[in-house]
């Protein structure tokens, strides 16, 4: 995408999350996964890419130990809208018999977590748990709810802190919704 293209969709978006929201949102929700896992020296699994921004803002404000891998798999590459899953990297390090927290973006229609989930529990985790920064009010019936949520967004296509729209503005420090005209 060219970068005028970026500033025209950012232009012609709508705020939905300011800066301070996501900020307040993100240590609560690091105080949360504190409370829950701080005794169980969990792996931490980043789903890349949309997770990365969640990763590297929550994971300083944990003040436990854990261990901290990533995976890449996807439903959406450049679309707006998701297709088929797939897996580009699975973790290095071993689940098996860990607790094991996995951070996304967002949970939208929740098929790419379930599967990440189901994956995890095959090879053998003793324990699997969710946390996602946005959850997606879409009135679908969802195959896995998240364990931790950060903020719920509108049933749009929205973007900024993690979420991306054709490549850009996933470093956003906010969350926008593209209002299609």
């Amino acid at each position: 995408m060219e970068a005028q293209e970026a500033r025209d969709i950012l232009a012609k978006s709508s705020l939905v999350h300011s800066p301070e929201v996501v900020q307040e949102a993100l240590q609560r929700l690091a105080g949360e996964i504190t409370a829950a896992l701080s005794d169980k020296n969990p792996l931490v699994l980043c789903v890349m890419t949309g997770g990365l921004i969640l990763s590297g803002q929550l994971l300083p404000k944990l003040d436990f130990p854990l261990e901290f891998d990533y995976l890449h798999v996807t439903r959406y590459g450049q679309d707006k809208q998701g297709g088929k899953l797939s897996w580009r990297s699975a973790p290095w390090t071993t689940v098996k018999g860990r607790t094991v927290l996995v951070l996304d973006d967002i949970l939208d229609e929740g098929l790419t977590l379930a599967a990440v989930c189901e994956s995890i529990k095959r090879l053998g985790a003793a324990e699997v748990k969710t946390a996602v920064f946005t959850d997606k009010s879409n009135g679908k019936d969802k195959p896995v709810q998240a364990d931790f949520v950060g903020l719920p967004v509108p049933d749009k296509f929205v973007f900024g802190f993690g979420m991306d729209i054709n490549g850009a503005w996933r470093h956003l420090p906010a969350i926008y919704a593209f209002e299609e005209n």
